[in-house]
């Protein structure tokens, strides 16, 4: 009983234990610091620079790609490679190893046995400069490192040097640019020398006279010079036409001799079919040489070309069968106006307009000239009127020039002939009398150094436009 006693009472004591337990505060936990871990730092990795790439040269580049193995063999050989790897600027039109394979067989390696030739080639694929394809087609040649000129053409949208295809354009390398081709470019062979003026005359021997001339006139090397001569060559049979006497006389008297000379000789390399269209040409010695065609024949003065064209280095020869004697000095057109003293209002003119050197030197001319008279027969202030409108005094003035000399024999040949102005004055014969247009011929050849003068009774109007 007691036990059961104990028990009841131990039971109350827990139970009222709990129910105080529950009601009591909740005890509030103090936080406890968890020691703080210093975090570490990571060593940073050394950022490591990209490597930059070398510029690559025309060399480096033709090297490096494989197909250009022949080009830089040859290169190499004629000491060029150092040359292309330099500063430049340069543009190689580069023949691959098929290029190079299309030559002949033992092309290459005699080409490698002749340095200076295989230089002279490749120089002649090397242009100065960065050309781009943009700019090589806007060309039509080019000149390269060897001094000679390759040729640019387009075709069907085809980039062609010389007969060689661009097939690639515009590689770019530190010092240039490359374009290939497909075949190797080949310089012009180099001309053949024919040998000077004096060269060809010595070695022709129809010329022993001629030579001694010039040599004795000192005129040799003159005329083995750069030039270009034109040179109306006279045979030993000309010369042995002249009176008998004359050679030894002319060799003895230098200044004569130089001036007969020189008087053969025209500065400029005029060939036959350029001859044959002018009606005169100035000699060396200043005095004009009359040019004609009758019946198929060329007369230099009255000496016959009857041979043509013998090129030389330096110009070229026409033979002629006769020794030209220089005239004696009478004065130019202007100089006998001036002097003549019936032309006095011609000359006036002539100094207005400008037209004396003209007159004075530049050619052979006839002149169809009006006497003081001739003008006095024109409307009164007529002159003055022209004197002060100098582009219609100047047309009037070359209306009376005609080119060339044309002496009274062959004026009256004529019905026409075509003056300095462009238009045509008519030539008739009537009753024996020759007018040019309504003017009368009233005097007839009064030579001059340059040409002739006929003396008309009226001046010459030109037609109006």
């Amino acid at each position: 009983m007691f036990y059961k006693k104990s028990l009841l009472s131990l039971s109350i004591v827990v139970v009222l234990a709990l129910v105080l337990a529950a009601c009591a505060p909740a005890q509030t936990m103090e936080p406890t610091e968890e020691p703080m871990v210093q975090p570490t730092e990571e060593p940073m990795a050394e950022p490591t620079e990209e490597p930059t790439p070398e510029p690559q040269t025309i060399v480096d580049i033709a090297v490096a790609d494989g197909r250009f193995t022949t080009l830089v063999a040859a290169l190499q050989a004629a000491g060029l490679a150092e040359t292309l790897a330099g500063e430049g600027p340069f543009t190689v039109f580069a023949p691959t190893d098929d290029a190079f394979a299309k030559l002949p067989e033992g092309t290459v390696d005699a080409l490698l046995a002749d340095i200076p030739a295989l230089t002279d080639i490749l120089l002649y694929h090397v242009v100065s400069g960065e050309v781009m394809a943009e700019d090589v087609v806007m060309l039509d040649e080019a000149e390269t490192l060897s001094g000679k000129k390759v040729m640019i053409k387009v075709e069907d949208g085809n980039v062609f040097i010389n007969d060689a295809q661009v097939i690639i354009t515009d590689i770019m390398a530190s010092n240039g640019v490359i374009h290939v081709i497909d075949t190797v470019l080949l310089p012009p062979a180099e001309e053949e020398s024919l040998g000077s003026i004096v060269d060809i005359a010595v070695a022709d021997g129809r010329f022993t006279t001629l030579v001694a001339a010039l040599q004795a006139a000192g005129l040799a090397e003159t005329l083995a010079g750069e030039g270009p001569f034109t040179v109306f060559a006279p045979t030993d049979d000309a010369f042995a036409k002249l009176p008998e006497g004359t050679v030894d006389a002319l060799l003895a008297d230098i200044p004569t001799l130089t001036d007969i000379l020189l008087y053969h000789v025209v500065s400029g390399e005029v060939l036959a079919e350029q001859v044959v269209e002018l009606n005169s040409a100035k000699a060396l010695n200043d005095k004009f040489l009359e040019i004609k065609v009758m019946d198929g024949m060329v007369y230099i003065n009255d000496a016959q070309v009857i041979i043509t064209d013998i090129m030389a280095d330096n110009g070229v020869i026409h033979v002629i069968d006769t020794v030209l004697l220089p005239p004696e000095s009478v004065g130019s057109i202007v100089d006998i106006a001036v002097a003549d003293g019936r032309f006095t209002t011609l000359a006036a003119a002539l100094t207005a307009a400008d037209l004396v050197d003209t007159l004075s030197n530049e050619g052979l001319f006839t002149v169809f000239a009006p006497t003081d008279d001739a003008f006095a027969k024109l409307p009164e202030g007529t002159v003055e009127a022209l004197l002060e409108d100098i582009p219609t005094l100047t047309n009037i003035l070359l209306y009376h020039v005609v080119s060339g000399k044309v002496l009274a024999e062959d004026v009256v040949m004529l019905e026409q002939a075509e003056t300095l102005l462009g238009e045509n004055v008519s030539i008739r014969v009537e009753d024996g009398n020759v007018f040019i247009n309504d003017a009368q011929v009233i005097i007839t050849d009064i030579m001059a150094d340059n040409g002739v003068i006929h003396v008309i009774d009226s001046v010459l109007l030109p037609p109006e436009n």
